[in-house]
């Protein structure tokens, strides 16, 4: 499927969907849509993704250039941008199909849902959780996979990205593993999936743990993506849950190399490495005894010595084998791990 990837103003550094789906998806990206960077290439601003021209708006593009429109930012909230409606009733008048991750749900939307009906167009509302979710029953941990579940010290610190580089070099290496997406990006990329932020509070765990049995006989190694972070005041419920309905075997701690507080505005120290281990650990011992075997670090925004530097600063701290697993591959960590 050919689409165009909406992220206007956010490109790159505030767009992790959009990342997420250049660096993991099989879509063929035409382009992006961002009016502060038009006039550039992806690959100018990032390198080690598909790259695709970046353009002002939808009607920049031939008629028939995309399949569908994907909204590649969630901004906090998850609600829709009014200077976003132009491109979406473009792409639906050029009979696009629309892929959304956010919590504003567009086939809820009079006017482009009015639209998508008229042109033909079909509406992936990506964070919709379908109807029969339950509460958790705790027997996630009777299927025969090996889990394993990435976490975080704060949110976007690279739980979808490790998850993915471990799932897909497990997957090359000749084991039989699977990612177990959980928000919207990884939803997007695998094209399965619950959107464990947007389901009751009562049945988080559930449909994780939905997940898990629905995966869990079929494959050796479940690579469950994490949310959110434990101390954070926003979305640690999300976390929990996640971290009890998976019952996962061992833990990866992904962080953000530089990152010294939580994101948001929230006026929260991060505190050392050690503390979220005991953290995650203990939380997990009463339903199932977990590990922390690992760190991911993200080293996106520092130069290649000072990355080197920091991945060595965070394997210390943390006292288990770390890495960029962008930059510098996931070997150290699959090596504990399978």
């Amino acid at each position: 499927m050919r689409v165009a990837i909406l992220a206007h103003e956010k490109f790159p550094d505030r767009a992790k969907t959009a990342l997420g789906v250049l660096r993991y998806a099989d879509y063929d990206v035409a382009a992006v849509l961002d009016r502060d960077s038009a006039g550039q290439r992806v690959n100018d601003l990032v390198p080690d993704v598909q790259d695709a021209p970046i353009v002002t708006e939808m009607a920049d593009l031939e008629a028939d250039a995309v399949d569908a429109l994907l909204i590649g930012i969630a901004p906090v909230g998850g609600g829709f941008d009014e200077s976003w409606r132009a491109d979406v009733r473009t792409a639906l008048e050029r009979g696009c199909d629309l892929i959304s991750g956010l919590h504003y749900f567009l086939e809820e939307d009079e006017e482009i849902a009015a639209l998508a009906d008229e042109y033909g167009c079909d509406i992936w509302d990506v964070r919709k959780p379908h109807d029969d979710l339950t509460v958790a029953e705790g027997i996630a941990d009777e299927v025969d996979a090996n889990v394993v579940l990435t976490v975080g010290t704060d949110c976007g610190v690279g739980k979808m990205t490790a998850t993915m580089e471990l799932a897909r070099d497990a997957k090359a290496a000749g084991y039989d593993a699977v990612a177990i997406p959980t928000g919207q990006t990884g939803i997007m990329i695998e094209g399965w999936g619950n959107p464990v932020d947007r389901v009751i509070s009562d049945f988080t765990a559930g449909s994780v743990e939905e997940m898990i049995i629905e995966k869990g006989d079929d494959h050796d190694y479940l690579f469950v993506e994490g949310q959110g972070s434990i101390i954070h005041p926003a979305y640690s419920a999300v976390t929990c849950g996640i971290l009890h309905g998976s019952m996962p075997d061992a833990m990866v701690l992904c962080h953000d190399a530089g990152r010294d507080a939580l994101a948001h505005g929230f006026d929260v120290a991060i505190p050392s490495a050690q503390t979220y281990v005991d953290l995650y650990e203990g939380l997990a011992e009463p339903v199932k005894q977990a590990p922390v075997v690992a760190g991911a670090l993200n080293t996106y925004r520092l130069e290649d010595d000072d990355a080197r530097e920091a991945v060595d600063a965070f394997e210390a701290d943390l006292g288990k084998p770390a890495t960029d697993v962008v930059r510098y591959g996931t070997d150290e960590i699959l090596e504990v791990l399978l």
